[in-house]
């Protein structure tokens, strides 16, 4: 069942599920959705009544989310186009040739393609290598970090996600979008950082707010720049 609740000039939308549970009880999901699981003798003014006690932490949390949902626009693959590589931008120079290749040349990325309509494969080709490289390159020091707390990722693999830059699995697998390749390497850093912490705290509670800013003071200005990166 779907409804929503006023609150301010928010409208909160949410899914309702009644269940043979005793207690009423609200999660957001990563894609910001929020969920409400209740006995079923509950009343919808009892479940809104409850949504808006907990609106300010719905907030919160969506809030928290919006950081792991890319925005980046619709490429077309074409000379004179900006892209980004580790937040800094750069234009598109596409050459017909042979042999293929993509290169950082100064202010440019240069692609040399048999055709133009292979310029698009190539480079995001040549993305995935590099965040494959990077993405190690930074996971590991962190990973040291954390080895205090008892605890180190199974694996740390490369995955499309359109709504996410990061997930943890409950196996402790940390899956990163390649997408973040195109972000500072401090954004990627908060990235990695927030899906170690919750090696430690499956959930977003105070406890791994608080772990999060033992191990990077400045997480949320990171935070910040990943949201407005590539909106």
């Amino acid at each position: 069942m779907i409804d929503a609740i006023q609150f301010g000039s928010r409208k909160i939308d949410f899914r309702l599920e009644y269940s043979d549970r005793k207690s009423l009880g609200i999660t957001v999901t990563p894609e910001m959705e929020v969920l409400v699981k209740a006995p079923a003798d509950t009343s919808m003014e009892k479940v809104k009544d409850k949504i808006r006690k907990k609106a300010p932490w719905i907030i919160k949390q969506q809030s928290f989310f919006l950081s792991f949902q890319p925005k980046t626009p619709t490429r077309k693959y074409v000379s004179g186009e900006t892209h980004l590589y580790l937040g800094r931008q750069y234009r598109l120079q596409i050459k017909l040739g042979e042999p293929e290749s993509v290169k950082l040349k100064g202010k440019f990325i240069e692609v040399r393609a048999s055709e133009k309509s292979r310029a698009k494969d190539l480079i995001n080709d040549w993305y995935l290598q590099h965040a494959r490289i990077k993405f190690q390159a930074i996971a590991l020091p962190l990973i040291d970090k954390f080895k205090k707390y008892k605890v180190e990722p199974s694996s740390i693999v490369l995955r499309d996600m359109p709504t996410r830059w990061g997930s943890c699995t409950p196996k402790g697998k940390i899956i990163l979008n390649p997408e973040l390749i195109k972000a500072p390497k401090g954004c990627i850093e908060y990235v990695i950082i927030h899906e170690l912490c919750h090696l430690i705290h499956h959930d977003h509670t105070q406890r791994f707010i608080d772990l999060q800013t033992k191990e990077m003071k400045d997480w949320e200005k990171w935070k910040m720049k990943l949201e407005k990166l590539l909106a």
